[in-house]
């Protein structure tokens, strides 16, 4: 009599075997997902929320979404995609409860003059301290769709399907939005070394 063939590990598993499991009754196979993913789902919603706190709720509010809802994936996009679109949602549900108005041109200029970098600080620290600072001010759909697509090295489709809209929604979200913050951002434009380094990090954590 032949044995049933032993299940693989989870570190060996894809994310949608472990999906799969964990929505069958495997009580091992989500907690290898939050160890592949929260980095990323932090990075996600640390740069959207501009708060370390706010991002660390989000993340649990999205893994605990994602916990409960691993049955209605369908593998239409991949987990990843999936539980990105989980914890975006998760950060724009905390902006919508805190009312977040658009902010004017005059009032981003007047933020940035305010939030000058302390000297001892790295110039890529600096540089990071700004756009977060800018970021906070753009409406949320807007703040989100260039979270994924200019600090996550997202493509413009693989925005859309984390956000549910079309590509041309993005587009346009991301265009308003870089027209937004130019006017604050626009003395790091020579700094295009540490624009590299951040974008290089982006992708690091988009794609593990």
């Amino acid at each position: 009599m032949n044995s049933p063939p032993e299940t693989p590990p989870a570190a060996e598993r894809s994310d949608a075997e472990l999906l799969s499991a964990h929505a069958n009754g495997d009580p091992h196979a989500f907690s290898e997902i939050v160890k592949r993913h929260r980095d990323r789902m932090w990075a996600v919603a640390l740069r959207t929320l501009g708060d370390p706190d706010e991002a660390a709720d989000a993340v649990q509010d999205a893994f605990v979404s994602a916990y409960r809802k691993a049955s209605t994936f369908r593998g239409e996009a991949a987990v990843t995609t999936w539980l990105h679109r989980i914890v975006v949602n998760a950060c724009l549900d905390r902006m919508r409860r805190k009312s977040v108005r658009p902010v004017a041109d005059d009032e981003l200029i007047e933020a940035a003059e305010r939030d000058t970098p302390l000297p001892d600080q790295t110039l890529e620290r600096e540089v990071s301290m700004e756009v977060s600072a800018a970021l906070k001010l753009l409406p949320a759909d807007q703040r989100a769709a260039l979270v994924l697509v200019d600090m996550m090295g997202y493509s413009v489709e693989d925005a859309a399907q984390v956000l549910q809209v079309p590509s041309g929604t993005v587009k346009s979200r991301c265009a308003r939005g870089r027209a937004k913050l130019a006017p604050i951002l626009s003395h790091l434009r020579n700094r295009s070394d540490l624009t590299r380094v951040s974008s290089a990090k982006g992708a690091e954590l988009r794609d593990g």
